[in-house]
């Protein structure tokens, strides 16, 4: 059977088609429609019946990725794209699309990609990272996803950042969770570029940081490597609780390419027991399938649900 996926973002929403054999026959992107949920589940609609409509494989299964997660009664909360939150985005798209469809965080989704057949393939325990616009974590274990009883495993991103230096702790930041301080504030693009601002005063993108501390900016530099020392020791808390095999970064910052080499030698001086006695097994690497893994894992949804755990 076909298998579409889609990728709800802030800023863009992406379809990818499948045939029964897995072979790429659609990819669409177009811009989310800002703050507007009925405009959004009109795009959504139509790109389905858009890529249905040109391949001709219609009746094809639905796996979505989102921001945020569904409640027990089925109404998105916690995404960062707030005009979702409070809303039966899957029961309303249901009723547009006249099929059923599988929900899944979008960083859920990542991790399942990079499981399935990207960076972690064969893997027992995955721990997948967004690092955008927001942050957020997904857990696959043993080739399954791992929700949890309330729909909240790993959601990393509203944890607060660990061990906090004093100018951490003074100024942490506003989360629109309604916390203080929250990894998201810290590690997202948006936390990245604002700790840039308030030590330097200047005003520049995340990856314009990156690039400019490669080619030798001081200030730059110095704002990347308390980037890199917040993620060791959000991974590092990680690590102390799941104690993953692999754990891959998505997202655009995840482009970096200092993080997964400069991280993992800072993360073990926070994670227990570990030393030159007992080295940390776990790795740090980048997704495999770029921007596309989220959409990827998102077609993935319904054959996951069919597969026998290994």
């Amino acid at each position: 059977m076909p298998a579409i996926g889609i990728d709800l973002g802030g800023t863009k929403i992406e379809l990818l088609l499948l045939d029964a054999e897995g072979r790429e026959r659609w990819r669409e992107r177009v811009a989310t429609p800002q703050g507007d949920y009925p405009a959004t589940l009109a795009a959504l609609a139509a790109l389905v019946n858009r890529a249905e409509r040109a391949t001709g494989l219609l009746g094809a299964t639905v796996g979505i990725g989102t921001p945020g997660s569904a409640t027990a009664q089925g109404v998105i909360r916690n995404a960062n794209s707030t005009c979702l939150n409070g809303r039966p985005l899957q029961r309303d798209l249901e009723a547009l699309l006249g099929r059923p469809l599988r929900l899944a965080n979008d960083a859920n989704c990542l991790a399942l990609s990079e499981a399935t057949d990207g960076a972690a393939a064969g893997a027992e325990v995955v721990f997948a990272v967004i690092l955008g616009t927001g942050v957020g974590g997904g857990l696959v274990v043993r080739g399954r996803l791992h929700a949890g009883a309330n729909g909240l495993a790993g959601e990393w991103g509203h944890n607060p950042l660990p061990w906090p230096d004093a100018d951490e702790a003074a100024n942490a930041a506003a989360c629109y969770c309604g916390q203080r301080g929250c990894i998201e504030t810290w590690l997202s693009g948006p936390g990245l570029a604002r700790d840039h601002a308030r030590r330097s005063g200047v005003a520049i993108t995340a990856l314009q940081i990156a690039q400019r501390a490669a080619a030798g900016d001081a200030a730059c530099a110095a704002s990347l490597a308390r980037y890199e020392d917040r993620l060791a020791r959000g991974l590092a808390s990680v690590i102390n609780l799941v104690d993953p095999d692999v754990v891959v970064l998505g997202g655009g910052l995840s482009l970096i390419e200092s993080l997964c080499v400069d991280v993992p030698r800072l993360w073990s001086r926070h994670v227990f027991s570990a030393g030159a006695e007992q080295p940390l097994r776990t790795r740090l690497v980048r997704s495999a399938h770029g921007d596309a893994s989220g959409v990827r894992g998102a077609a993935w949804l319904w054959k996951e649900l069919q597969a026998p755990q290994r």
